[in-house]
């Protein structure tokens, strides 16, 4: 028998974490939430997620660029 789980998320940014707001919601959606506190993550990319046991973990890396 195959036992389904569904495993909780867990966001970081910039070594912070940040709670899931909605489980329903996609990693985008939540980027865009947290752009209202972190401008900064407008231009950030996502990576992941990458399984650590019971969690997915999604991490916001910030763009790298020049300016000018």
């Amino acid at each position: 028998m195959i036992e389904a789980k569904v495993l909780s998320r867990r966001f970081t940014y910039n070594g912070v974490k940040l709670p899931d707001p909605d489980p329903k919601m996609t990693p985008e959606e939540v980027k865009t939430i947290y752009s209202h506190q972190y401008p900064e993550l407008a231009t950030a990319a996502i990576t992941g997620p990458e399984s650590t046991g019971e969690t997915l973990q999604y991490s916001f890396v910030r763009a790298i660029g020049t300016k000018g």
